[in-house]
């Protein structure tokens, strides 16, 4: 029955469809999706909780690591209530406004959490490559800082977004085939000209992923080339493993937005239910994944969360 009664032809409002051709599997996908957006909150907030309770945890590596696990909570929390809304209850629509919001705060909080890596690919460089100088580039008022530069960027190259898309009309046709405001579903659904839109988006991923994917690179190229002059396997060893995590991170991150991104843009033959719940998972998997990746590689998180448990 549908619950949400509300006329396409409304021009304030927007109708999320969820995962088009399999809404009569809807509940059931919301199964799968609800315990993996439970799972992630209650990892990630069982670091906050730790990190926050344990002295020997305020550390610049802990504190990034809180960065991290806040960007994962805002960044699934952003579309998941919606989207398990539209699951369980039919609730598809949504206004302008709060369509241009959620667009707005996802990518905002994606585009932090890139910089978060960043700066975790730049602590593990500086604790490997120049250990010496290590307490006093990396202290809590410099983790600060980078942090608020990381946000500035964020809302200053996002910001765009959800102007330009406010200047476009609309057609009368107001269905998002998505469970959330992704910025080009969004923009597909304009009957004015979107050139500067699409370029816009696509330009500002491939800035933003491209930029920080280098340096990324760069510190973990110098990394293993810092790695490969020592002589001790035991201290070589020590040395890998404290990269792994991240490295493991990455991964999680990076490569699920890269496939989702240009599967939206470039495969017009690709499946729409398909692309749509990797998109989902998307925002699901890398914040379940990365407090259980931290815990199981770093011995002294792991330690302090069975303290508590």
């Amino acid at each position: 029955m549908e619950v949400f009664n509300l006329t396409p032809s409304d021009s304030s409002t927007f109708i999320l469809t969820g995962i088009p051709g399999l809404e009569p599997a809807h509940l059931w996908i919301s199964i799968p999706f609800s315990m993996f957006y439970i799972i992630g909150l209650l990892g990630n907030f069982i670091v906050l909780f730790v990190v926050w309770k344990e002295q020997t945890l305020h550390k610049p590596m802990y504190l990034l690591l809180c960065m991290l696990a806040l960007t994962d909570i805002s960044m699934c929390t952003s579309v998941m209530p919606k989207a398990l809304c539209i699951f369980w209850f039919n609730l598809k629509g949504i206004t302008v406004g709060g369509c241009l919001t959620q667009m707005f705060f996802l990518h905002t909080v994606s585009t932090m959490q890139s910089a978060v890596l960043v700066t975790m690919a730049f602590d593990r460089y500086i604790a490997i490559c120049n250990p010496l100088r290590y307490a006093t580039i990396f202290t809590s008022v410099e983790i600060a800082k980078l942090g608020l530069v990381g946000l500035t960027r964020a809302v200053l190259i996002i910001l765009p977004l959800p102007l330009l898309l406010s200047r476009l009309p609309f057609c009368a046709n107001h269905i998002i085939p998505h469970t959330y405001c992704e910025h080009m579903a969004v923009v597909k659904m304009s009957c004015g000209d979107i050139t500067i839109n699409r370029t816009y988006g696509l330009v500002m991923a491939f800035v933003i992923i491209g930029l920080d994917l280098t340096l990324i690179a760069l510190s973990y190229g110098l990394i293993i080339r810092a790695i490969l002059r020592i002589s001790c396997k035991k201290t070589h060893q020590k040395a890998l493993n404290t990269c792994t995590a991240h490295m493991c991170v990455m991964l999680t991150s990076y490569t699920p937005f890269l496939f989702s991104s240009l599967t939206h843009r470039f495969s017009q033959g690709f499946s729409p239910h398909v692309h749509i719940i990797l998109a989902n998972l998307y925002l699901l998997v890398p914040p379940m994944l990365n407090p259980i990746i931290y815990g199981v590689k770093t011995k002294e998180l792991r330690d302090k969360v069975f303290k508590y448990a």
